[in-house]
């Protein structure tokens, strides 16, 4: 089997985890440190928790915050969060230093506090009944993060975690962490679970292939006036309109910006250059602030397969609003 330390510290945290080929490594057994009638049963649920607790703030300077902020930048947890939401994670994390040898989490302890490596060199440690000793799975090196099944699942600690060497590490205690980022993600799906119910092309999809969606969706925030698509780039992912209104240009032969149609809330554009994968044919710009709601288009690829067909006979549809608007049909490939 393969090993489930190493396999959930890979995935969750989608950084890189040098691991050790150990062929025989199958998971614990259930024991005295993870007795449990399954993970489900215990999981932590967002929806039954109504206390929001009180906002945990750690004074730091500005160059804590920065180091903080470089980070955090890339860990998988964080993705879906907006721009006040990672504020409070930046607020709510504290720093702590680690010597050589030291033991960030045990095996079988209780879950205090997630963390998120900032430097340093660690080593993953599982032990299992048949072992003697703990047996070194694999190591993170001055990236990653780990700690948050047993605060999720409401489960001890699954492995030990050593420093190799001095490092610094960042910290969320267990309440916070449950309420910014599992409750966060809770309500972030239900909002987009609504907003895509809405939006005519997903009314083939079915209420799982929604929700995978809602989770592979990530907010962007767009100022009066700033451009969220270049006519002429390459495109990279689609957009919904969770907030506000967009208006779509498109420059004729003779260089002249011609507004073409505006998409306002429940709306949704950029996905005709993915499907006929030819560069963005048009500009989008936000009319006054706008919250959107992407998707890149790797997950397009894989959520959007139903909705292709009608993807592609909407191009028509939009040729001839361009006939109508510049008096002759373009090559379109992404207008609204």
């Amino acid at each position: 089997m393969y090993p489930i330390a190493l396999c959930y510290m890979d995935i969750v945290t989608a950084m890189p985890v040098t691991c050790y080929p150990i062929r025989d490594f199958t998971e614990p057994p259930l024991n005295r440190f993870t007795r449990r009638k399954s993970v489900f049963a215990e999981a932590y649920d967002p929806e039954e928790d109504d206390d929001d607790g009180e906002r945990i703030i750690h004074a730091k300077s500005d160059e804590q915050r920065q180091r903080l902020s470089e980070s955090v930048k890339n860990i998988f947890l964080f993705r879906s969060l907006d721009h006040d939401q990672m504020g409070e994670v930046l607020d709510a994390m504290f720093e702590r230093k680690v010597t050589a040898g030291e033991n960030v989490i045990k095996q079988g302890d209780d879950g205090d506090n997630f963390y998120v490596i900032e430097s340093g060199v660690f080593n993953i440690y599982v032990k299992t009944d048949s072992d003697s000793e703990p047996r070194l799975v694999g190591k993170y090196d001055n990236a990653g993060s780990f700690g948050e099944l047993a605060l999720m699942y409401n489960l001890p600690r699954a492995a030990t975690i050593q420093a190799v060497t001095p490092g610094a590490l960042w910290a969320m205690d267990r309440q916070t962490f449950r309420r910014i980022l599992l409750k966060s993600a809770c309500k972030k799906r239900k909002m987009y679970e609504s907003l895509l119910e809405n939006v005519p092309m997903l009314k083939t999809l079915e209420k799982y292939e929604r929700m995978n969606l809602a989770d592979a969706l990530v907010p962007k925030v767009y100022s009066p006036g700033e451009q969220i698509i270049m006519q002429g780039d390459s495109a990279d992912g689609m957009y919904f309109l969770e907030d506000g209104t967009v208006r779509i240009t498109m420059t004729n032969s003779e260089n002249q910006e011609k507004e073409i149609s505006r998409v306002s809330v429940g709306g949704y554009f950029g996905e005709l250059a993915l499907v006929t994968k030819k560069a963005r044919a048009a500009s989008v710009y936000a009319c006054g602030k706008a919250k959107l709601a992407f998707l890149d288009v790797e997950a397009f690829e894989r959520l959007l397969g139903p909705c292709m067909d009608l993807m592609k006979r909407n191009i028509e549809d939009y040729e001839n609003e361009l006939l109508r608007i510049f008096g002759s049909k373009a090559n379109i490939s992404d207008i609204r």
